[in-house]
């Protein structure tokens, strides 16, 4: 019988360990180590599109490194960090959600999912047992905030992966995407170039062209926010300009007096960060392409 995700924790994190490694040979090692038959290591999740032991190791692996547990120094490779290598020096006896949650990265990582101390104990407890106290609507809401959680994660690593370039064309795509301006052709334009004032594309509000919302798109890692001067630098563009609307854009966060910055200036700007940037619904992305798809409620920030 194959082991749930949190049974697979702690021998997943043993062989992560030994040194770096990818879920296809943890798979096979831990198939061998549990005498899985033949059946069981090919057994696939009701869609069809991935070995249910691969999905579980894969989520074993997600969880862990939230928690600091475990690194990815490649795509499609990861290792145990010191800090998972101090927990297994402990000897424990089993690692599961409730262990994650000791670790405040753990905890933050769930915070970060709009819910406060309630909810964020509510999905620990959600995901670590089926609980009879809970219907299954809970059930499935929790099972939802952690798909999204691991989508947004996967997202945003895809896009910090690429060139700065590409983050400004996918920023630009994706508010046409959303409405913004008729065609791509005629609704957007990229600058990308030596002098653009500090402006990464122009997007047409309307599909006439009356108004425009000019974008700046910064590409930075997670843990380095955007400050008040880059903030700041923005809005001299825009002044500059003579623009009144502006979309500034990042992968990280922006620092709170960028925010506070923003709230009493004659020109209406909108910051996104790397979460609220995560959420965009239905987002259908190609590394490659950029957006190819989505579904968003009309525009609406700027009325």
């Amino acid at each position: 019988m194959i082991p749930d995700y949190q049974s697979l924790m702690l021998p997943v994190l043993r062989l992560a360990a030994v040194g770096e490694t990818r879920v296809a040979d943890v798979a096979e090692r831990l198939a061998d180590d549990m005498g899985l038959t033949p059946e069981e290591r090919d057994e696939l999740l009701p869609s069809g599109r991935q070995r249910v032991l691969h999905n579980r190791i894969h989520w074993a692996k997600f969880y862990m490194s939230k928690a600091g547990l475990i690194a990815s120094p490649a795509r499609g490779r990861f290792v145990a960090t010191e800090k998972g290598k101090t927990l297994l020096a402990t000897s424990p006896e089993r690692i599961d959600v409730a262990v994650l949650m000791r670790h405040p990265e753990f905890r933050e990582f769930y915070r970060n999912e709009g819910g406060g101390a309630e909810q964020e104990a509510f999905i620990a407890k959600s995901l670590d047992t089926a609980s009879s106290r809970t219907t299954p609507e809970e059930q499935i809401d929790a099972a939802h905030a952690a798909l999204q959680a691991a989508l947004r994660d996967d997202l945003l690593q895809r896009i910090i992966a690429n060139s700065p370039a590409f983050f400004e064309q996918l920023i630009v795509d994706l508010l046409v995407a959303m409405g913004y301006g008729g065609s791509h052709k005629d609704a957007a334009a990229q600058l990308g170039r030596s002098g653009d004032g500090g402006v990464d594309g122009i997007v047409n509000e309307d599909r006439l062209g009356l108004d425009r919302i000019y974008v700046q798109a910064k590409r930075y890692a997670p843990g380095n926010p955007v400050g008040r001067p880059d903030v700041n630098g923005f809005v001299g563009s825009l002044v500059g300009l003579g623009a009144s609307k502006g979309v500034f854009v990042t992968t990280s966060t922006f620092s709170q007096p960028a925010r506070d910055y923003v709230k009493h200036l004659a020109q209406r700007i909108i910051l996104i960060d790397g979460q609220e940037l995560g959420c965009v619904p239905a987002c259908k992305f190609d590394p490659v392409g950029g957006v190819i798809g989505v579904q968003f409620c009309p525009p609406s920030d700027f009325i």
